[in-house]
């Protein structure tokens, strides 16, 4: 009978003791149980160490991965999977035959992001996948900091807001513009067979005006279907994977709310708060298309002056409509994470059923809008389009909101210490990217509007005396002559970046032959090549700037734009008639200008759907943008692209504490690029037991040079820290000419560090009998064939075969941080 365990000990698989200390976790198949008496048991027989590859941006395969044209399926599906080579298939039953080598396993992620052509659909929901990694970007503030519970709610409101402008964009381009404007004018409509039916010469039973908007309006319903079905069945096939259940006695001694965020065991699981939120924004949807058909039929009857029950009844459904909207404002408002746990529990009655309510409103309003009202026809715009100027100022209003608080949060942080110099804008990065996605997502909108309104006036400008419909709303206009002068900023950024480019690789060209063997011949043309992909590198440090300066000259111009609308009540170009020539010449410029370049972007983006759902290759490029931005969950938009870590991270997880369970080993995991980020997470998944486990090797790795200065809360100096406290071991390899991975920048003492770089590259300067021709900079890739690569992970490969870890402060051991 196996004695208990002494105070302090954690309970770890197999039914082996194993002492815990204050800084590290003290494991290892080697460590003998505690007894009271008897005599020591014989050593368990040795099982083979485990190296788990995890593959970065772009994917490949298993066969690349591995070195071997043999694989084998160990677990998963067609969508992300674990596979070894054949020869391995058995690796557990023949633990002799790995004793100089680890067994190798390659966990394919890749067609999660990029895999069948459906996908090419989500290039729509860039807006909202921008609004969404705002909610990551807060500063590292303490947890229980009030202005976290404010930051997140302004952030959910901004995302609502986008979904409230993607709906009314729709509404303006089949409801005012189809079916109000040019379906009520005879110029327009001529020509134009599929119209005819609606046309108010046709004289048919559709072709009063309540009755056309009503028919347009399924074309925005089945908009918002299309996105809750979209979202409901990615999170099916993305989001569900639970995370694994944790052993008692394994987790620190402080509150959940307390615990670095990653290390939650709820974080990567957020199926109820996708599920409020997608009932929340469909409600929300479908009340802006009752809000539309009401506003329009209300409008009428008041105008006419007209008593009775159909005036009364448009007044009760539009005060539904509002107490609607404003049920939906609270639970987007009230939603919260639960990432201390996974949060199992199903929504109240109320959250359920919201988008059913919101639903039976705007059937009663399609009934009321269709009813015969004699004497009324439609003319100039569609009432109630000034609401897109009332949604830019409630952005504008939010991301002040969120400057503000972010600079509170940022304050905190510096008093407690968790400040990091280093996070991007000083930390109020958060609402210069909430200020981007609601830019993008006004162009993209207005850019529709505009090219659909230049089709129907058959080539004259809308808006003229003259022209056949008096085209979109003015402050679409306006928000389009905006384009070019932040395109001049662009344009200004790219030269100084060039400058710099140039004066970097004027400096550090000198020195560049000095890193080889001094028997290689000078090259001053490769010297001038490989210091300026060193300049070019380092311009992913220099991209906050650029991002300020355009929120910046956003900020200032929106609200110039959307003053000059409401002063005004024209287009630009109209409204600077009579002003001097070089005024009116410039605004006339900018509208057209901006109109055309909204038109482009919008081109743009279904030319690329187009092609990444035909090409494969091309899928996978775009597939390399989702790999960066739906890495978070969807915590603030659950219309944004599917969050693939949260199945990429559990799937590891999984696999690292089962293989650790089931054959009592080691194992090292080994990320490039985005798959280090998701090793990290994943052993920050772990109990601490199975963590002290593992060790970690990056390389070409984010982590800290755009994770942890973009996403400081998360991924900040104290967070990286504490995950290398409690690992085996961690090194870096990283490369000044590398444009995405860089160094950890961890401060160790006593021991070795983390950071291992920069490595060569070029591995050779000119020809060498090793060498040759000249060898490739390589960059973002091919790390392992350098060889400091292979050293390094033969160092932590002999570690893992070396027994127990070693205490912190012992002779070789890792140094705490």
């Amino acid at each position: 009978m196996t004695a208990a365990s002494p105070p302090g000990t954690v309970q770890a698989p197999g039914g082996t003791a194993r002492h815990r200390g204050k800084d590290h976790v003290n494991s290892g198949s080697d460590t003998a149980a505690a007894t009271a008496e008897g005599p020591k048991a014989p050593p368990p027989r040795r099982q083979p160490a485990l190296e788990l590859l995890v593959h970065g941006v772009g994917g490949t395969t298993p066969e690349k991965m591995l070195g071997d044209p043999r694989t084998v399926l160990v677990t998963g599906d067609d969508t992300a999977a674990v596979y070894r080579r054949a020869v391995d298939a058995d690796a557990e039953q023949r633990p002799d035959d790995y004793r100089a080598e680890p067994v190798r396993e390659a966990y394919c992620w890749c067609n999660l992001t990029s895999g069948n052509g459906a996908r090419a659909l989500w290039l729509v929901l860039l807006p909202f996948m921008v609004a969404n990694l705002a909610h990551w970007m807060r500063p590292a503030a303490p947890s229980r900091h009030k202005g976290h519970r404010l930051y997140d709610i302004l952030v959910r409101l901004l995302a609502l807001s986008l979904t409230v402008l993607l709906v009314a964009a729709a509404c303006e381009v089949a409801l005012d513009l189809t079916a109000w404007q040019c379906a009520g004018s005879a110029a327009c409509s001529e020509g134009k067979s599929w119209m005819g039916f609606l046309s108010p010469g046709q004289g048919g039973a559709w072709s009063g005006p309540g009755r056309r908007i009503v028919i347009a309006a399924l074309f925005p319903l089945l908009l918002v279907g299309f996105l809750w079905w979209l979202s409901r069945r990615t999170w099916s096939a993305y989001e569900s994977a639970s995370p694994p259940p944790r052993r008692p006695g394994t987790s620190r001694d402080v509150p959940p709310d307390q615990r670095p965020a990653l290390t939650r065991p709820g974080f990567w699981y957020g199926r109820r708060v996708v599920a409020r939120l997608r009932a929340a924004h469909t409600a929300a949807g479908l009340l802006t298309i009752a809000a539309a058909l009401l506003t329009a039929a209300v409008d009428h009857d008041r105008r006419a002056g007209a008593g009775g029950f159909l005036p009364a009844a448009g007044w009760v459904l539009l005060t539904l409509v509002l107490l609607l909207a404003a049920v939906t404002v609270c639970v987007v408002c009230r939603t919260a994470r639960s990432e201390a746990e996974p949060d199992e529990h199903r929504d109240r009655f109320l959250v359920r059923a919201l988008p059913f309510a919101a639903l039976g409103a705007l059937l009663l309003s399609a009934v009321h809008t269709a009813w015969a009202r004699p004497g009324w026809t439609s003319g100039n715009r569609l009432p109630g389009t000034g609401a897109f100027g009332g949604i830019a100022v409630l952005q504008g209003l939010l991301v002040l909101g969120l400057l503000g608080t972010a600079a509170l949060l940022q304050a905190a942080a510096r008093r407690h210490g968790h400040g990091d110099g280093r996070a991007a804008l000083k930390g109020l990065h958060g609402a210069a990217v909430a200020l981007l996605g609601c830019a993008l997502g006004g162009v993209l909108t207005g850019g529709a509007a505009q090219r659909l309104a230049d089709w129907l006036d058959g080539g004259s400008t809308p808006g003229r005396p003259g022209a056949p419909i008096a085209g979109p709303p003015v402050l679409l206009s306006w928000q389009a002559s905006v384009l070019p002068v932040l395109l001049v900023v662009v344009v200004a950024f790219a030269l100084l970046a060039g400058v710099q480019i140039l004066l970097v690789r004027r400096k550090v060209e000198p020195d560049i032959p000095g890193l080889y063997d001094k028997q290689e011949r000078p090259d001053e043309q490769r010297a001038r090549r490989i210091a300026g992909t060193i300049a070019r590198a380092g311009l992913t440090d220099s991209a906050p700037v650029l991002v300020g300066a355009v929120c910046v000259v956003t900020l200032v111009l929106g609200a110039g734009a959307v003053a000059g609308a409401w002063l005004t009540d024209r287009a630009p170009g109209r409204a600077t008639e009579g002003t001097p020539v070089l005024v009116h010449t410039a605004a006339a410029t900018a509208e057209s200008l901006g109109s055309w370049l909204m038109g482009a972007g919008v081109l743009l983006l279904a030319v690329m759907g187009w092609r990444a759902y035909r090409d494969r290759s091309t899928r996978r490029t775009i597939g390399i943008l989702w790999d960066v931005g739906t890495f978070w969950p969807r915590a603030a938009h659950p219309f944004a692209p599917p969050c693939y870590a949260e199945r990429a991270v559990p799937d590891l997880t999984w696999r690292m504490a089962t293989w650790t369970e089931n054959n009592d080993g080691r194992l090292v995991i080994s990320g490039h690029s985005q798959g280090s980020v998701l090793a990290a997470a994943a052993v920050w998944q772990l109990d601490l037991v199975t963590r002290s486990r593992v060790a970690l090797l990056t390389y070409g790795s984010p982590l800290e040079r755009l994770y942890g200065r973009w996403f400081p809360a998360c991924f900040g100096p104290e967070a990286l820290t504490g995950l290398h406290r409690e690992m085996d071991d961690w090194r870096n390899l990283w490369r000044l000419t590398d444009p995405i991975g860089g160094p950890i920048r961890l401060t160790c003492d006593g021991g070795p560090d983390i950071d291992l770089g920069p490595m060569r590259d070029p591995l050779a300067f000119g020809r060498t009998l090793q060498h040759p021709l000249p060898a490739q900079i390589l960059g973002h890739g091919d790390y392992q064939s350098d060889p400091v690569f292979e050293e390094t992970r033969a160092e932590l490969i002999a570690r893992l075969g070396s027994g127990l870890p070693r205490q912190r402060g012992e002779p070789g051991a890792t140094a705490l941080c």
